[in-house]
């Protein structure tokens, strides 16, 4: 069922992105960059310096020819029309480097790392703007589109964040693992060896849900409103964590992949459109149901918990290898899931039509 790129790496593939002109770019360890045409063939390749391992790419939302890529605790700049020398260096993180994100805008890039920071870089001034924190390594971080100064983060601290670059301190928090004690009895202690240390985000086109990925198998969706954000929809999506959500680029289809070698398709358009249409209903309901958790400045609140039918995947893909990126391009016409797991290769693999 997949299709197989292969030639392009020699070691484990780390990350992919997708321009918007359908050029694929993946990074891998020891330094190793390929760049894909829609054909599967590696039409560029380079080994960055240092050798070290390719952690994230992302492509410039406004000029589709600019890759930045993170290596170490590098950031480089590249042409991938000339795939050569870097054109930039931003060596501003003090570990390595675990997720890239650009804003809408092309103005600011986001850098989370292992030491729990997230530095914004100013691409005009070419200087840190913000430094943002978790309390443990920031395992991943995204802009929100249409909004260039705002972003959410999450961390192997159970937190997730949504800050405004307006200001130092997060707009909101929600600690996960709070979140389960409130739920779980006080006798049940499942949780304390499988604890949500969060892996993933991803925001969906709208711009005010985005997906959380975690170690406990689960999903979590959350809605933006105004300076915070509440708990939307929560799922068991894997068997063994979730190393990757991601959005389709239109609408609420959500991408899981898993430690559990599973890649799922997730049709949450029903899910959340109920939310949407009748604010109300939601409202009351939220204050009836029991809580799932958020902090604003230190303090302890109770935000909304839903209860909904049992969530099913509306695809299956039994991949075999624990996922290490999810990317979604269409190619030849028909949308694509591409797979980035332990082997030296990218797996291809139809998805249906919406």
């Amino acid at each position: 069922m997949a299709v197989q790129w292969s030639g392009g790496h020699s070691c484990s593939v780390l990350c992919l992105a997708v321009s918007t002109e359908g050029l694929v770019a993946s990074g891998a360890e020891r330094g190793e960059l390929a760049l894909w045409d829609g054909a599967g063939s590696a039409v560029a390749q380079l080994r960055l310096p240092q050798a070290e391992d390719v952690t994230s790419v992302v492509f410039s939302a406004r000029r589709p020819s600019t890759l930045y890529t993170a290596h170490g605790e590098t950031i480089s700049v590249l042409d991938v029309r000339s795939l050569q020398e870097p054109l930039q260096r931003f060596h501003v993180n003090e570990e390595e480097i675990n997720c890239l994100s650009v804003n809408d805008a092309d103005s600011l890039l986001a850098a989370a790392d292992d030491s729990g920071a997230i530095k914004v870089v100013d691409l005009e001034s070419q200087k840190v703007s913000r430094s943002l924190r978790h309390s443990n390594i920031c395992s991943s971080v995204a802009f929100r589109p249409q909004r260039p100064q705002s972003l959410v983060s999450c961390g192997l601290d159970m937190q997730v964040m949504l800050w405004n670059l307006q200001k130092v301190r997060p707009l909101w928090t929600t600690n996960l693992h709070e979140c389960e004690m409130e739920e779980e009895s006080p006798q049940s202690s499942g949780q304390f060896f499988n604890p949500p240390l969060a892996h993933s985000l991803s925001v969906a086109s709208c711009g005010n849900i985005f997906s959380c990925g975690a170690q406990d198998g689960k999903v979590r969706l959350f809605r933006v409103t105004g300076a915070r954000f509440e708990h939307e929809l929560e799922f068991q999506a894997h068997s063994l964590g979730v190393s990757q959500v991601l959005f389709m680029p239109e609408g609420y289809c959500l991408l899981s992949g898993g430690n559990d070698g599973k890649v799922l398709l997730w049709d949450l358009s029903s899910n959340i459109g109920k939310q949407q249409k009748s604010p109300a209903k939601s409202l009351h309901r939220k204050k009836a149901q029991a809580a799932a958790c958020s902090r604003k400045d230190g303090k302890l609140n109770k935000a909304a918990s839903n209860e909904h039918p049992a969530v099913v995947p509306k695809l299956s893909i039994e991949h075999g290898e624990k996922v290490n990126w999810l990317s979604c391009a269409e190619i030849k016409g028909s949308r694509r899931v591409l797979v980035a797991d332990q082997s030296s290769s990218v797996s291809v693999y139809p998805l249906p039509e919406p």
